[in-house]
């Protein structure tokens, strides 16, 4: 498995919900070696998306990826590719 896929559109409302599986993406992602985790906020106005890059941008969570992409030819997914 090389990616993992994270859905936010079932729980865009519930900020709890959203940090856990986000936590929970970047942390399987990291102990099981997978280099690629997909967030997808979805286009809506923005604000979701905004929320997930500014958990991504934390300190003790950017240390552990290498980059993050916000896809161009739809705004309303996000790549993170971690280092291994």
């Amino acid at each position: 498995m090389s990616k993992i896929k994270i859905d936010l559109h079932p729980i865009y409302n519930d900020s709890k919900k959203i940090l856990a599986a986000l936590e929970n993406g970047v942390n399987d992602c990291v102990s099981k070696n997978i280099k690629t985790l997909e967030i997808i906020p979805g286009k809506g106005s923005g604000k979701l998306k905004e929320k997930v890059i500014r958990f991504l941008q934390q300190k003790h969570i950017k240390n552990q990826y290498h980059r993050l992409d916000k896809d161009s030819k739809n705004h309303g997914r996000i790549f993170v590719y971690f280092k291994h």
